[in-house]
């Protein structure tokens, strides 16, 4: 039998199943692919794109994903939702495997998802969520703000990273959080409906980048159409 890869503190890791969200991340892409590769050989990744019109779908199959794609765009968590429904059989398996949710803008930084997958592995939480460790980009924190409220006024947890897609949980969890909440509600909605349902949280402190927005217009017009949603998941999960 062929030896089982160790983590550093000795938990045998069976890779997990990566599941990306993407809409025009045909850049940044095939370094996170290859960082993700890196320290999951192996591993089935599925790309769900978002109707992106930059080449993202050619880019994931040219590196060897399973594309899920959106011929328009729905927004992430419609997206996410597609790649997720190829997923649910897992659920059922004896040993169902960690699923590996994040974004297709990680780039090199993705290799230290490898502790997130631990967590769940070593059976620490039933969900993983990664927090940055430091803070690029943003605005004046009113969006990452009413996420937090809304996640602790719903299900009475609280939450540094309430909209972080930087996300590990275990197969069997699927059918409680999918499909997932629409457009950018997908994290508040998968926190609220997980810890619902009874599951445990846990938020992990990562070295993580990615594309980021300032205080800029496009940024604060990003920030506004991200609270538009997070209010609606919010009202939703009443």
């Amino acid at each position: 039998m062929p030896d089982v890869p160790q983590t550093p503190g000795g938990i045998s890791r069976r890779p997990p199943v990566v599941l990306i969200a993407a809409h025009d991340e045909a850049d940044r892409l095939p370094a996170t692919l290859a960082a993700l590769q890196e320290v999951f050989p192996g591993a089935r990744v599925v790309v769900a794109d978002d109707g992106s019109t930059d080449g993202t779908a050619e880019v994931a199959a040219a590196h060897g994903a399973e594309v899920a794609r959106s011929e328009r765009n729905v927004g992430k968590g419609g997206a996410a939702t597609l790649g997720a429904e190829r997923l649910l059989a897992l659920a059922h398996e004896p040993d169902p495997p960690v699923i590996l949710l994040c974004d297709g803008d990680l780039a090199t930084s993705a290799g230290a998802l490898a502790q997130l997958v631990d967590v769940v592995a070593a059976g620490e939480a039933d969900l993983a969520v990664a927090a940055f460790a430091r803070r690029v980009g943003g605005g004046f924190g009113l969006a990452v703000g009413f996420a937090r409220w809304a996640i602790a006024r719903r299900c009475g947890e609280t939450f540094d990273a309430p909209i972080s897609g930087q996300r590990a949980l275990r197969a069997d969890l699927l059918p409680a959080v999918v499909p997932f909440a629409p457009r950018f509600g997908m994290e508040i909605g998968m926190t609220v409906d997980a810890v619902r349902a009874g599951y445990r949280v846990k938020e992990v402190e990562l070295p993580l980048t990615h594309r980021a927005t300032g205080k800029t217009l496009q940024g604060f017009l990003h920030r506004g159409r991200q609270l538009k949603d997070f209010v609606a998941v919010y009202l939703a999960r009443r």
